[in-house]
């Protein structure tokens, strides 16, 4: 699949400095869309379709993969999936980069996630203030040339950017992340929940987690048997995690590691929908699954799409996102998370054609929904 030409982004290849240990990409151009975040001082990167300027569309929070030590949102891997996803959903889709481990353990990676969360609100709630600046000029409209200009609020701690206000319906935004990025994406969400309306206008509507990279102490049935599996075998994960977490607090039972330890709040019941992405030979899968089934117990849309014949990050790894399973995967992520951002209903279009939601089906062995 060649790269969408109806994507309006536009990102150059730079060399990475081999001492950077955070995984936000650099801001050369701003014509490339890479959003200043006043958090860590790092770099969002967004993407975005043709589309029509008059219509705002969903924004999608997309955490990359990596084991918590490597991986980049500037990645042309990550490039490419961000591309793909922004138009197959037809998403504001906004890369998140955090800081790796060792260097910055647990919960810097987590904190640096719920920081993009408050500074998309902060977005939302200074272009309100830029526009009132602008109807007392006499005009409303961000004009091209606004895309070069920050509008400082009046802390200096923030700065808009008016491309995104102008385009991005904070509303409607899904959170998307990719092994330990889908722990991150959960996270955020959980925290989403306990903010609540203080988030406004900011609304989680939707959460998908690709493979994530969950572990326990009592191991699971796949944890077992593929705990040898390809690309990503147990042990090294479990380096992973001991360069992750700090050492007082190592254990597999961490809230980080184990979405099923007890405890770890907001009630399961508040959670937003959640696709789960899970691969035949990753043995992360059951506990995934199991999440997934502990979602649907109280009454959150919790499906599970798991592809057979498939290993960890086969929809996003660098080798593997040509793949024909690797496109339809996207496919299936967009006709799930178009139910939850579509103004028009269930009903939409992917590639000029109507779909309903029951479509995904035919690429996957286990499809779970919630009866309502």
């Amino acid at each position: 699949m060649a790269l969408a030409p109806q994507l309006q982004i536009a990102v150059p290849y730079h060399p990475r400095e081999e001492s950077r240990r955070h995984s936000y990409g650099c801001g050369y151009d701003m014509e490339a869309f890479n959003f200043r975040s006043d958090g860590v001082g790092g770099v969002y990167r967004g993407y975005s379709p043709s589309f029509d300027k008059s219509l705002k569309l969903p924004i999608m929070l997309q955490f990359h993969g990596g084991g918590w030590v490597s991986g980049s949102n500037d990645s042309v891997a990550n490039d490419f999936f961000c591309r793909r996803i922004a138009k197959l959903c037809d998403v504001v889709v906004v890369a998140v980069g955090y800081r790796l481990a060792p260097e910055n353990r647990y919960p810097a990676a987590f904190d640096d996630g719920l920081k993009v969360l408050n500074w998309l609100g902060k977005q939302a709630n200074l272009a309100e203030c830029s526009k009132s600046m602008g109807n007392a000029k006499g005009g409303t409209e961000f004009k091209k040339a606004d895309i070069q200009r920050h509008i400082v609020d009046s802390f200096g701690a923030s700065m808009v950017e008016p491309w995104l206000a102008a385009h991005g319906d904070p509303s409607r935004c899904v959170l998307l992340g990719v092994s330990c990025g889908a722990n991150i994406a959960d996270y955020v969400a959980r925290k989403a929940v306990e903010a609540g309306k203080l988030l406004d206008p900011v609304k989680v509507v939707a959460q998908v987690l690709m493979y994530p990279f969950f572990i326990g102490s009592v191991p699971t049935h796949s944890e077992i048997k593929l705990a040898n599996s390809y690309f990503y075998d147990k042990q090294m994960c479990m380096l992973a995690w001991k360069l992750f977490l700090p050492e007082e607090e190592f254990s597999l039972d961490h809230p980080a590691a184990n979405p099923l330890v007890p405890g770890r709040g907001p009630p399961l019941k508040h959670m937003p929908p959640t696709l789960t992405v899970v691969a035949e030979h990753d043995w992360m899968r059951d506990r995934a699954i199991a999440y997934s089934e502990e979602l649907r117990k109280v009454n959150v849309d919790a499906p599970v799409l798991e592809y057979k014949d498939a290993v960890h990050e086969f929809a996003t790894l660098d080798m593997l996102l040509k793949t024909p399973q690797a496109q339809a995967c996207a496919e299936d992520i967009a006709i799930w998370v178009k139910k939850y951002i579509s103004l028009r209903g269930h009903e939409f279009l992917i590639n000029g054609i109507a779909c309903q939601q029951k479509a995904c089906s035919k690429r996957i062995i286990c499809l779970c929904y919630v009866t309502q």
